[in-house]
């Protein structure tokens, strides 16, 4: 959106475009943490929202969905990737307050960080101030935030606090299947739990995955198969895989 873009691009900061609610695959478990996200901003939706999670669960995809979502409704909104906080200086927070939405991912990076600390607890403040809607992700529990400043970890444990489940083995199949049709292209039940038997079972490197097989499918004019799999990886045939080959 125009009014967030100059200011997110000049930092180098770019928002991954399939990074969209459409794109993500909803489990059970956080089905009510999706549904909190996805309220319009207005006045009686939760100002503040924590994630917490591991590394592979996906706070920063629904982060960055989130912010997605405001530049479809046409409001601005600002994400800030805290675990490259190096790169910037606290002065990033200046003037957020402006913005109808603000998403910090990885907050628990500048933790011991006494100058990012206190920006960061006036930034809050001035968020409450302008009701400005937060969303902040931590990969630890948030109790557990090794802050020097407590004024900001009671201010960070005082809104709506989420843990963001990672998937289950059947889910992964599904958010396979699911990521395989934003693509435009299908992938069986078979394949996706032969993929994830003998892969990285990380949702990053599995969708990566997905991007090579689709071009090597498109390449090879092949449907996506167990044999075009093992052609791609290099796998051999195992004793241990049960599936019609």
């Amino acid at each position: 959106m125009t009014s967030r873009a100059p200011r997110q691009l000049s930092l180098g900061i770019r928002l991954d475009d399939s990074a969209t609610f459409a794109n993500f695959f909803i489990s059970a478990a956080n089905r009510q943490l999706a549904e909190q996200l996805r309220q319009p901003l207005h006045e009686e939706c939760h100002q503040y929202i924590c994630l917490w999670s591991s590394a592979s669960a996906g706070s920063t995809h629904l982060l960055q969905a989130l912010c997605h979502q405001a530049e479809d409704r046409q409001q601005p909104a600002f994400y800030i990737p805290l675990a490259s906080y190096r790169e910037f200086s606290p002065e990033i927070f200046e003037g957020l307050e402006a913005l109808a939405l603000v998403c910090l991912d990885d907050v628990q990076a500048i933790a011991g960080h006494a100058e990012w600390e206190l920006a960061l607890f006036n930034l809050f403040n001035r968020l409450r101030e302008s009701n400005t809607r937060l969303c902040i992700s931590v990969k630890m529990n948030p109790r557990q935030l090794p802050l020097q400043l407590a004024d900001l970890l009671s201010r960070l444990l005082s809104g709506l606090i989420f843990q963001c489940q990672p998937l289950d083995d059947a889910d992964k199949v599904l958010a396979l299947q699911l990521r395989a049709r934003q693509r435009g292209f299908e992938i069986s039940e078979e394949v996706a739990s032969y993929v994830l038997l003998r892969n990285d079972r990380g949702m990053t490197n599995l969708f990566e995955l997905l991007e090579r097989l689709d071009q090597h499918s498109l390449e090879t004019k092949r449907r996506i198969t167990i044999p075009l799999v093992r052609d791609l990886m290099g796998w051999q045939k195992s004793g241990s895989y049960s599936g019609v080959l």
